[in-house]
């Protein structure tokens, strides 16, 4: 256990005997418990883990982990609202981004929550309004925080609220959440937010509409043609986002939270909101930073998550191989954060598939398991302050060591299993549109995650210190 690759400790398709604490990487912290919470008003039981891995600097070896995330069930003391969510904090104070972030937006969604006046809330008649009011509400605070120098710094943030039978996601920036839907036998990825990148076409005139120019590192050193806009995905040298005569931010996301600089040249903190109604074939979501969709994409995850009939497996094998591809493309790893929510029936809140034939895809036996039965609850105070709790970050750490890999078989050199929905979870057929169906064709198509930095040893000393990200 603990290799710096993964390979001799990612979990096996059968989900069983394996670690759940660290993910057999260096760093890894959470996923030692497993939360559960009930949704009355749909009938249904949330089941999640989360895993936190630091980031491996070989330059910066004492480089404080800059991703955040909370869960909080009951949120606003209402049994059907849940709330999860990840930042990624970037720039020198980027771990203090995240963390403000992390304790003002549940705040300010639960004055949001709040009644208002009429018998209703913004929460409940527009949570995509109030998801705004509340983002960009953190930003403000942000820029006014004696405490948080958010000059060149800041924070993407995804969360994913629960509420009864429907979902709403909210994004800013880069990090992402995706859905695992069963469809035509198989479970497929449904993107439940878009990567907001100069590589987007609306993203990238927007930008420029508002004085930004919009270029590589290359282009910007004169190595390439600074017109060109043929960026690839997988080339470590992504476009980004520069004031017009100067080397700053250098971000290769166009919308955060924070990074002050940046919003002169249309770096904002709106988010994109997407609801969906969720369906029995709606089996699990993965919230998680980009550290994740580097070198994975959503269907890749997804494949992985299916492959697990426990979400703290899951996440430990998602982290693993996360943790492995970096290295063999990196001479370092990105923080890494994954939040895994399964979503049961409360009729049948077992594994998938368990009460029918109790037998995984490949034939191996559904191992079923306890959960612990902890619903930490978010509840308004007379001054409503959030205060995270051990149960909501589940932060119980796990050191472990470096070791050579083994030459074990990584989940994307084998052929991913996927796990039979019960028939508490009818399967749908494709002729049966959902929400998430709805409108797809008008987003943009997905592109791998670009390297926020590349190689950043191999920069020019100027661009390092500019570059935010």
């Amino acid at each position: 256990m603990g290799c710096a690759h993964g390979k001799c400790c990612l979990p096996r398709g059968d989900g069983g005997g394996q670690r759940r604490d660290g993910g057999g990487v260096p760093g890894g912290r959470g996923g030692s418990a497993l939360g559960r919470a009930a949704v009355p008003g749909a009938g249904l039981v949330l089941e999640y883990a989360t895993l936190t891995v630091d980031g491996l600097y070989p330059d910066s070896p004492g480089r404080e982990s800059q991703d955040a995330h909370l869960v909080a069930t009951r949120f606003a003391a209402d049994p059907d609202l849940h709330l999860f969510a990840v930042f990624d904090g970037h720039g020198a104070c980027g771990a203090a981004c995240s963390g403000f972030a992390r304790d003002a937006l549940p705040r300010l969604l639960l004055l949001a929550a709040e009644d208002d006046g009429a018998g209703g809330s913004l929460l409940a008649t527009d949570p995509a309004g109030a998801f705004r009011a509340a983002m960009i509400g953190v930003n403000e605070e942000m820029h006014a925080a004696a405490a948080v120098d958010d000059s060149m710094s800041g924070t993407t943030a995804v969360a994913a609220l629960v509420a009864g039978a429907t979902l709403h996601v909210a994004n800013v920036g880069d990090s992402r959440a995706v859905a695992g839907v069963w469809r035509d036998g198989r479970v497929a990825a449904e993107d439940l937010s878009w990567d907001q990148t100069p590589f987007r076409a609306d993203e990238r005139a927007r930008v420029k509409a508002c004085g930004a120019r919009v270029m590589s590192v290359e282009q910007v050193e004169g190595v390439r043609d600074p017109d060109a806009e043929g960026w690839l995905a997988d080339e470590g040298d992504p476009p980004r986002v520069w004031a017009r005569d100067g080397l700053y931010p250098g971000t290769a996301f166009t919308r955060s939270l924070g990074d002050l600089a940046a919003e002169g040249v249309g770096v904002i903190a709106d988010p994109e909101v997407k609801t969906v109604e969720i369906t029995p074939a709606h089996l699990f979501f993965v919230v998680a930073s980009d550290g994740v969709f580097e070198f994975l994409s959503s269907q890749e995850v997804v494949d992985m998550v299916a492959m697990h009939q426990d979400p703290r497996d899951a996440c430990a094998a998602i982290a693993a191989e996360s943790y492995k591809l970096w290295l063999e493309h990196e001479n370092r790893t990105d923080d890494i954060t994954i939040i895994i929510v399964h979503i049961r029936d409360a009729q049948n809140s077992g594994p998938a598939g368990s009460d029918k034939e109790n037998s995984s895809s490949t034939g191996a036996p559904i191992a079923l398991h306890t959960v612990q039965s902890e619903l930490p609850v978010f509840v308004p105070s007379e001054l409503p302050v959030f205060v995270p709790s051990e149960a909501s970050h589940l932060n119980g750490v796990a050191a472990a060591e470096l070791r050579r890999p083994s030459s074990s078989s990584s989940p994307s050199e084998r052929r991913l299993s996927c796990v039979a929905p019960s028939p508490t979870h009818p399967l749908l057929e494709a002729s049966r549109p959902t929400q998430m169906d709805s409108g797809r064709t008008s987003q943009p198509v997905e592109a791998r995650h670009p390297r926020e930095g590349g190689n950043k040893l191999e920069q020019p000393l100027q661009l390092q210190r500019a570059i935010s990200c």
